[in-house]
């Protein structure tokens, strides 16, 4: 897939800079503009109309991982990460849903800047699970926002027990993360003392427990099947069920009903009874499809 041509070679701040005023002079899409383009490029395969599709949308990409900078990354990769996952949302973006394609792709904008801090921030891996991905980067702003003298890294059991409530997670994987977060790479050839042993290296004494490739492979492909699934069931709803699902479950932040009431002028208790209704008829069509594709796969 070809990129438009406004990529920057160095990582100096004026080569930063002359590219984001170079991408804010490329002009914004209307919705229709947007629908035809990504038509085009989804039935026509139209390389002209990606390129323009995906430069009108790349002052989002760097908003985005200007607020990933305080990990210390340069903005120049940061933003480079986040092109990538916007070229790949579009393999996967259907206009015919209805929603716009800044709101499908932030997702995978955000899921690639992610990864690559994750990647890079440490030697070591910080996070598995998506909670735990998720302490990782709001653990900081949420000790910020506690008193005073709990803006360093030692955390009071009150405070533990706060972040671990509004995170979603155990304590002890906050104070496990929090140390992590304080402490700096060693290298895993440093010497350590063994009785009796003479010496040994750090990495002699670690165990790998990560997931086999076979395993990771599985559930790439799980996950993929499940948002085929997903995609496939919400033909059975409307067209306005359709986008009420998407802006109360499928973005984030999700909209709320005061403004889906004003959006569709219907009231608040309407959005919610559309979204409960159509939230039953997925769940039903998913069971319904996953019957029938274990059937057909016997």
């Amino acid at each position: 897939m070809a990129f438009p041509s406004t990529s920057y070679r160095n990582d100096g701040p004026d080569d930063i800079s002359r590219y984001i005023a170079r991408i804010r002079e490329i002009p914004l899409l209307s919705h229709d503009e947007e629908f035809e383009l990504a038509k085009k490029w989804r039935e026509n395969g139209d390389r002209k109309a990606i390129d323009r599709l995906l430069a009108s949308h790349l002052r989002l990409v760097a908003k985005v991982a200007m607020g990933y900078r305080g990990y210390g990354m340069p903005l120049s990769d940061l933003i480079a990460e986040g092109n990538i996952g916007m070229m790949h949302a579009i393999k996967h973006y259907d206009p015919q849903r209805g929603f716009r394609f800044s709101t499908y792709a932030m997702w995978w904008i955000k899921a690639s800047i992610q990864d690559y801090v994750l990647r890079s921030w440490s030697l070591v891996k910080i996070g598995t699970t998506s909670a735990q991905k998720r302490l990782f980067f709001n653990l900081r702003k949420t000790r910020k926002s506690g008193p005073a003298n709990e803006s360093d890294f030692d955390l009071s059991p009150e405070m533990v027990a706060h972040i671990a409530t509004k995170l979603g997670v155990k304590e002890e994987e906050v104070r496990q993360m929090n140390q992590r977060l304080a402490g700096a790479d060693h290298s895993l050839n440093v010497a350590v003392k063994s009785d009796g042993q003479g010496e040994s290296e750090w990495i002699d004494w670690l165990a790998d427990d990560s997931d086999n490739q076979e395993i990771a492979l599985m559930q790439r492909d799980e996950i993929a099947k499940r948002m085929a699934l997903l995609d496939k069931a919400m033909d059975c709803l409307s067209e306005r069920e359709r986008l009420i699902i998407i802006d109360r479950r499928l973005t984030d932040p999700p909209h709320t009903l005061e403004d889906l009431s004003e959006k569709y002028t219907i009231s608040r208790e309407r959005v919610r009874q559309v979204e409960v209704i159509a939230f039953e008829k997925l769940q039903r069509a998913i069971k319904r499809l996953s019957t029938s594709s274990s059937y057909n796969h016997v």
